[in-house]
Order: C-alpha cells, then structure tokens, then sequence
C-alpha cells in the first residue's frame, strides 16, 4: 500500500481540511502584508523644526553673521544670519541680507522663497520687493513675478526710480 492510498479522512473531510488549509494560508499572508504595510506607514516626524521666536538670541547671531561677512567668510554670515531669521522671521533686513548671500551663492530659488517669506511678514518693505523682482527676472525667469514685485517696489518707493521704470516698461513689453 502506498501512502498516497491510504487516506485518514473520508473524501470530503479531506477537500474541507485542504480548503480549510488554503484560508488560514491566505488569512496569514494578508496578516503579515496588513502588518508590513502598517510598519512601512509609521507616521514620520516632521524634518521642519518647530519656530520658537527668541529676538535677542537672534541679534547675537545677526552680529555674528555681521562680523563673519565682513571677515569674507560667506558661509560663516549665512549659517549665523539663518539661525537668526529661524529665531526672529520678522528681521526683514536680516533676511534680505541672508537672500542676498543665497543668490551670491547662485542659490536662487532659495533666495527667492526666503525674500517671499519675507514680504509676507514685512509687505511693506521695498528692498524685498525690489530684490525677489531681480532674482525673479534675471535668475529664475519667471518674469510675471518680476513685474509684480518691481512694480510693488515702485509703489512702495518715494522717488520713482528711472531704472525700474524702464525695466517695467521692457518686461510689460515682452510679456504682450
């Protein structure tokens, strides 16, 4: 007899265990795949820092990143003046001057979100303005932004400036 022959189980006792035996196979893998799926969607932390506002801690690093520009240390200003606008975002000349280390470094786009983070805390401040219009038209290219911000400069001004009025009228003309 071989044991293929011999069966412990009637017939449909033997289909019922193997069907059987196939769910509990197919409720495992969907366990495990529930699992792995879960452990591969842990929520993630959040690699942005929480802001806390520390204005005086801020100057310390303003002063520092003062004193390492005019050192010629480029990198050293924009570490230092980066701790101080994540300190104090509302330090618009800080954060212009940062921008305009950022381009130097031909980091534009950096440059440019920093300035419109800027402007939206200190509108009213013509230099952002002025200098995202630059960064915008020579660097990005995206002249629509360019005109917006130059004309905001104008606006915000007290004296037109001749210059920005010609470049308003060149980027008006070759956006029709």
């Amino acid at each position: 007899m071989m044991v293929s022959d011999c069966c412990f189980f009637p017939l449909g006792l033997s289909k019922a265990l193997r069907a059987f035996c196939r769910f509990a196979a197919l409720c495992l893998s969907l366990a495990l795949a529930t699992l792995l799926v879960g452990c591969a969607t842990q929520p993630v932390e959040p690699k942005v820092k929480p802001t806390v506002s520390d204005p005086q801690q801020a100057l310390v690093f303003v002063q520092q990143g003062s004193l390492a520009y005019e050192q010629g240390d480029i990198s050293g200003a924009i570490e230092a003046w980066q701790r101080a606008v994540e300190l104090n975002h509302n330090d618009a000349a800080t954060l212009n001057n940062l921008a305009l280390l950022l381009k130097q470094k031909h980091r534009f786009k950096e440059a440019a979100d920093l300035l419109e983070t800027g402007i939206k805390q200190s509108p009213n401040v013509a230099d952002l303005h002025y200098n995202l219009a630059v960064i915008a038209e020579l660097y990005l290219l995206e002249l629509d932004r360019a005109l917006t911000h130059y004309k905001r400069y104008q606006a915000l001004s007290a004296n037109e400036d001749k210059k920005v009025t010609g470049w308003i009228a060149d980027l008006e003309r070759r956006l029709d």
